[in-house]
């Protein structure tokens, strides 16, 4: 009997002294104890923080802060050619006038361009017919494709390159600028079409629009008209 009594309380010794990692603290400043020391106390740590939810969430790649807005293409300026879109026509002249028979070939080209990009819609600071354009970058896609030249990337800069022309010795290919984005052409150089013939040019006017094909008659027009140049290839070629 007494040896039975010593084995039952050997095994319940036992048990207890299996349990007792479940509750251990870690360790503090045991870095050089032995390894079956330090074992139960880690193991009741594991227990105790539930470590797989700490090694999931660190096995999660960092997430990249939300943009606070969408980047603008590198040297682009974008333009703010509809600020004053109010009274604008709604639709373009329906009959294009015609180019005149001695119209060099290079200004043909460009308009032959610009008109095969009719309809496409205005997109602020677009600048390819897959996604649409605004004034400038309507210019600059006709003249890259066209002919080549590399324009400035927004209204105001285009304005000052070139050859200044009188308007009545415009043609097809120069440049017309507006002043849009003031009230009755007081405000700065805010839009620019390519001029045709007759009066008549094609832009990309505002939003809610589609590229098209305006006259400088039409009052909008005539009153932030702000004048005319030609691009240095096109002066090369007069």
């Amino acid at each position: 009997m007494p040896t039975k009594r010593l084995f039952a309380a050997a095994a319940l010794a036992g048990a207890l002294l299996t349990s007792l990692p479940l509750f251990a603290e870690p360790l503090n400043g045991q870095a050089n104890a032995p390894i079956a020391t330090l074992a139960p106390n880690l193991m009741g740590t594991l227990a105790v923080f539930a470590p797989a939810a700490s090694l999931t969430q660190a096995a999660l790649p960092a997430q990249p802060a939300l943009a606070q807005s969408k980047s603008k293409p590198s040297g682009w300026a974008i333009e703010e050619d509809d600020l004053d879109a109010d009274g604008m026509p709604g639709n373009g002249v329906d009959n294009v006038a015609s180019l005149a028979n001695d119209t060099s070939d290079l200004r043909k080209t460009l308009i032959s361009l610009a008109m095969k990009l009719r309809d496409i819609r205005y997109v602020r600071g677009g600048r390819d017919p897959s996604t649409g354009f605004d004034c400038s970058g309507f210019v600059r896609y006709v003249f890259a494709h066209a002919v080549g030249l590399d324009l400035p990337t927004n209204s105001a800069s285009q304005f000052l390159a070139g050859l200044k022309v009188n308007r009545d010795d415009m043609k097809p290919g120069d440049l017309v600028f507006f002043r849009t984005a003031g009230k009755r052409g007081q405000g700065r150089i805010s839009h620019v079409g390519i001029y045709i013939a007759n009066g008549q040019f094609i832009h990309s006017p505002s939003r809610g629009k589609t590229v098209r094909v305006d006259s400088l008659d039409e009052s909008y027009w005539a009153k932030r008209f702000a004048g005319a140049k030609r691009p240095d290839a096109l002066a090369r070629s007069s």
